[in-house]
C-alpha cells in the first residue's frame, strides 16, 4: 500500500496543457507545478506561454512554453515532437483550450462559424489527443484530462441572463456536451492500455470586472444567488480537481466527469 502523499505526488510527470496560459490554465499549469510535475503550457501566444512558464521556474518549478494552433495539424504534430524530444515522454495532457473566436448564439450562428469553432474546440482536441497516445500506449500509462464545463450536463438558464446581456452561445454548450462524450470514448477505448480519460466540468469564473454592466451585475447577482456556494469558482478551485485526475491517487477512475461547479448543476 502506497503512502497517500506519494499517490498524489507528480514528480517526475510530464505534463502538456493546452491553452495553459489562459483563464483556468494558468491555474492548472501552475497546480501541476506546484505538485512535482514538469508542465509544457502550450497556446498559439507561446510569448505568453513563456511568460508564465518564466515565472514558474523563478519559483523553482519546470516549465516551458510552447506554440500550439490545434486548428493546424502540422502545428499539433510539432507540439508532440517537441516534447518528447525535449523530455522523452508524455504522461499527462490536459485539453484546456477553448478558441472563443468564432462563439455564437443561435440567431447569428452559421455553418463557417460552427465549423471553424469546432475545428479548435472539438477536432483539434481529438486529434492532439491522438498524438499524444501514440506515445502514451507504447508506455501503458497516461492520464489524458478533458476540461468540459458545467455546460457540458445542463444548458444556460437563459432566465438568469437580463435583457442587455446578450445571446448565449449555441456552440459552446453543444462542444462541451461533445467533450464528455469524446471523454468517455476514449477511456473505453484505451483502458486497457494503461492510459485513463477523465474530464472537469468547472462552473463560471467571472472576467466581468469591478464595473459591470447593470445587466451584468443583474447576472452576477442572479448566479451567485442561485449557486449552492454562492460565489463564482476562483483560480485556486480547479487545481485539486485536475492534479488528483493526472495522480495515482485516481489510478482507478477512468471515464468519469468530475463537477467542480459549486453545486450549480445538482437542481
Amino acid at each position: 500500500m502506497k503512502n497517500l502523499r506519494e499517490l498524489y505526488d507528480l514528480t517526475g510527470k510530464v505534463a502538456i496543457v493546452t491553452g495553459g496560459r489562459g483563464l483556468y490554465g494558468a491555474s492548472i499549469s501552475t497546480g501541476l507545478c506546484e505538485m512535482g510535475a514538469t508542465v509544457v503550457i502550450a497556446s498559439r501566444n507561446v510569448e505568453k506561454c513563456e511568460e508564465l512558464a518564466g515565472e514558474l521556474r523563478a519559483q523553482g518549478y519546470s516549465a516551458c512554453g510552447m506554440a500550439l494552433d490545434l486548428s493546424d495539424d502540422a502545428s499539433i504534430k510539432a507540439l508532440v515532437k517537441n516534447v518528447i524530444d525535449k523530455y522523452g515522454k508524455i504522461d499527462v495532457l490536459v485539453n484546456n483550450a477553448v478558441d472563443r473566436r468564432n462563439i455564437v448564439g443561435m440567431s447569428v450562428a452559421t455553418r463557417e462559424k460552427l465549423a471553424a469553432s469546432a475545428e479548435t474546440n472539438l477536432n483539434g482536441q481529438l486529434l492532439l489527443s491522438q498524438a499524444v497516445l501514440e506515445y502514451m500506449v507504447p508506455a501503458k500509462s497516461g492520464s489524458i484530462i478533458n476540461i468540459s464545463s458545467m455546460r457540458g450536463l445542463d444548458c444556460p438558464h437563459f432566465p438568469f441572463y437580463p435583457e442587455g446581456f446578450g445571446e448565449q452561445p449555441v456552440n459552446y454548450t453543444t462542444e462541451k456536451w461533445a467533450m464528455i462524450g469524446m471523454t468517455k470514448y476514449m477511456a473505453g477505448r484505451y483502458g486497457k492500455d494503461g492510459i485513463r480519460v477523465n474530464a472537469v466540468a468547472p462552473g463560471g469564473f467571472t472576467t466581468m470586472g469591478k464595473n459591470p454592466t447593470p445587466a451584468q451585475a443583474q447576472f452576477l447577482k442572479n448566479y451567485e444567488e442561485h449557486c449552492p456556494l454562492g460565489r463564482f469558482a476562483n483560480d485556486d478551485d480547479i487545481k485539486g480537481p485536475v492534479a488528483f485526475l493526472a495522480s495515482d491517487a485516481a489510478a482507478y477512475i477512468t471515464g468519469a466527469t468530475l463537477v467542480m461547479d459549486g453545486g450549480w448543476t445538482i437542481w
